[in-house]
């Protein structure tokens, strides 16, 4: 029998739907139910790719005694993280605070009025490298509950207290310049794998947003080392198996510090990071490995990810049916043996592949199998056959019972798909993709943009075209705004400019504080026992960098001081924290390059069809000059304040030629148009 679940659109809350617990989703009603009953509330807060969520679930949730005990003596709530990240944020701050340590499933124990006074993560059914038994827990709890009431509901307070305590020091010294950007790189290298690329030990995440640190500092200094870093630790991770070597796209993280062994579940917020940013090593260099990357990471994307609707799903799992076994296993889908491959392949194409591929007997993974490596690119004088081989391997693996797909679309991931699939799309030639991206813009506008009683806001997930009940947070602004924004520069319509505008105005007016910071929900969304304000980046960038990266960029192209000051006011949490914890704030620090270096304006002016227009404007997206925003459209004259690009405004032609005009603060330098001068005046950009 179905529980309160079966009606949310959230795919992790429906994998609950049928479980014996009574779940109740995260709601007022579930909290004046723990009042009625006087008992407290369970929180347990996990993701739907999350292997060690359907470990618990399975081992738990589904287990008949456990869960009659937690309906007896509970009132229990599910949350997915990805559709509540505040009420995530904020509980996952108390679990840090109190044990270190955090993760996945996260379990709370609260009272009524939603004040956490014990928490974990995962539980095992019986005791275990020293954790009690999810059992004993919820038993030492109730005992807690109804023996030492008052002593629970005085820890309660205190930690509500000291949450609520905690002052955000964002930098009251105004926003980086070059100096702390400079210390930013020193401890960045001082934290550098020379040996197998990325920061850090295991597990090792891909670092996307200080990737783009490193090239947008490379593109203002010249520093070799900042480009050495980005492009080593690209090609390392491009060669391991975090980067699936058939499919393309990237798993979640590795394991161990060589990019080997990956956690297999794929999300669409590192794999839209990663594309843009391979895309802008191609850039910066000319690579071919990173162009490979960039084009099947954004094919991956649109292939396996895209919902009919034409947005992008959340994320695949990491485990899938065993053929052999039927268990769910993680990265069954992914690993082979040598005999897997000898069997499709054929003797002679198999051995080759084993080799290519780092395939060992031995195996690299688990049971004797191997994850997809590629130390060397194949046989260069034999680029047909080694096609061949991937392309048997991929059909030979679609026969696999295939990882599950979280179907719910997030706002604020599908931004950061829309910006790396427009820029993919315009760097190589490939209209499918722009038109990719603005079929996902398209989705964002019509069903996240909501305006409920005159109060527009976006709405944080949709799932089937529906959208979802949950008010999108500052992420969602930012990266849906920074969305618009490069689809904006790509095709040169300005309706998505426009859209950016209205998302950073609500900014504004919604997020900001009366100091500048900003909080990581709208001013009058649903209180919980503190407003999440957090600046530091985890898997993708945090809303407090991405809403000051589009303010920034929107302040560029509408000469808007509002929005600069607000950008720059927002960044002052970067002086603060980028020389001390580079790795935790990157896209902060990238966001401070393009400020640091304007961020330049360029306008290009032009009928659309004209093949010098479209020389120049290719020029401009290739220019490396960080965060340069990009205008394209026909001239105007200066007078004309109703242009959806009020960069073209008094720009005209050069000669009765289309021209590019580069600017810093609106002042411009010559109008050229000349592609090779333009490339020169913003970096040296591909042409």
């Amino acid at each position: 029998m179905s529980n309160r679940l079966a009606n949310e659109t959230s795919p992790y809350l429906l994998q609950h739907a049928d479980n014996p617990v009574d779940w109740w989703p995260w709601s007022p009603e579930a909290f004046a139910e723990a009042r009625e009953r006087g008992v407290p509330v369970l929180l347990s807060v996990g993701y739907s790719s999350c292997h060690w969520c359907h470990v618990m679930a399975h081992e738990s949730f589904e287990d008949e005694p456990a869960a009659a005990y937690m309906n007896e003596h509970f009132v229990n709530i599910k949350v997915d993280r990805e559709e509540r990240p505040d009420v995530d944020a904020v509980y996952m701050e108390a679990v840090q605070a109190a044990t270190g340590q955090g993760g996945w499933p996260m379990t709370v124990f609260m009272t009524a009025d939603a004040e956490p006074f014990y928490f974990g993560t995962y539980f095992p059914p019986e005791p275990r490298h020293g954790m009690p038994s999810f059992m004993q827990v919820l038993e030492g709890v109730r005992a807690a509950w109804t023996g030492r009431r008052e002593e629970v509901a005085d820890v309660a307070q205190r930690i509500v207290r000291d949450l609520a305590g905690r002052q955000l020091d964002y930098g009251k010294a105004g926003a980086p310049g070059p100096e702390e950007l400079a210390q930013a790189l020193l401890a960045l290298t001082r934290e550098y794998d020379a040996t197998s690329g990325g920061f850090g030990g295991a597990p090792k995440f891909p670092p996307s947003m200080v990737l783009e640190f490193l090239l947008r500092h490379h593109a203002r200094t010249g520093s070799e080392g900042a480009l050495q870093m980005a492009v080593d630790t690209c090609e390392a991770m491009a060669r391991g198996g975090i980067y699936d070597q058939l499919g393309g796209g990237f798993a979640r993280y590795s394991v161990d510090r060589e990019w080997v062994v990956p956690h297999f579940e794929k999300m669409l917020y590192d794999n839209a990071l990663l594309c843009r940013v391979y895309a802008h090593v191609w850039r910066a260099t000319g690579s071919a490995l990173a162009r490979r990357v960039a084009l099947e990471t954004a094919d991956f994307m649109v292939r396996e990810l895209r919902t009919e609707q034409g947005g992008y799903a959340s994320a695949l799992d990491a485990d899938s049916e065993d053929p052999v076994s039927g268990a769910h296993v993680e990265g069954a889908y992914y690993a082979w043996t040598p005999a897997e491959m000898r069997e499709v392949l054929g003797q002679d194409d198999g051995e080759l592949a084993i080799a290519c591929f780092g395939v060992t007997e031995e195996g690299t993974f688990e049971h004797g199998k191997s994850v997809l490596r590629l130390p060397q690119d194949g046989p260069a004088a034999d680029a047909e056959r080694f096609a061949s081989i991937r392309e048997r391997l991929l059909a030979a693996r679609r026969e696999r019972p295939a990882p599950g797909r979280d179907d719910k679309v997030v706002a604020a991931w599908n931004g950061l798909a829309v910006a790396a699939l427009a820029e993919c799309g315009a760097f190589f030639d490939r209209p499918d993709l722009v038109e990719r991206a603005t079929e996902a813009a398209d989705l964002l506008v019509r069903v996240h943009f909501e305006v409920p009683a005159g109060r527009a806001r976006l709405v944080r997930t949709s799932k089937d075209g529906r959208a979802g009940a949950r008010a999108g947070v500052l992420e969602d602004y930012g990266d849906v705004a920074e969305g618009f924004l490069a689809l904006a520069a790509v095709t040169g319509e300005g309706v998505w400019l426009e859209f950016a505008g209205l998302l950073v105005d609500l900014v504004l007016d919604r997020f900001v504080a009366a100091d500048g910071s900003l909080y990581d929900t709208a001013h009058d969304a649903e209180q919980l026992i503190r407003r999440p304000q957090d600046p530091t980046d985890t898997a993708a960038p945090s809303g407090w960098t991405a809403a000051a990266g589009a303010l920034l960029s929107y302040a560029a192209h509408s000469g808007s001081q509002a929005h600069r000051t607000a950008a720059e006011k927002a960044l002052g949490v970067v002086h603060a924290l980028g020389p001390r914890v580079p790795r935790f704030i990157g896209h902060g620090l990238a966001v401070a390059e393009a400020l640091l270096d304007g961020p330049r304006e360029v306008a290009v002016v032009g009928p659309a069809q004209d093949p010098a227009r479209a020389a120049l404007h290719r020029t401009a997206l290739l220019g490396t000059a960080p965060g340069a925003v990009v205008a394209a459209g026909l001239p105007r004259a200066a007078d004309d304040g109703d242009g959806e690009f009020p960069l073209l405004a008094g720009r005209g032609l050069v000669d009765g030629r289309p021209a590019a005009y580069v600017c810093r603060h609106f002042v411009c330098a010559r109008p050229t148009t000349d592609p090779a001068e333009l490339a020169e005046q913003l970096g040296a950009g591909r042409p």
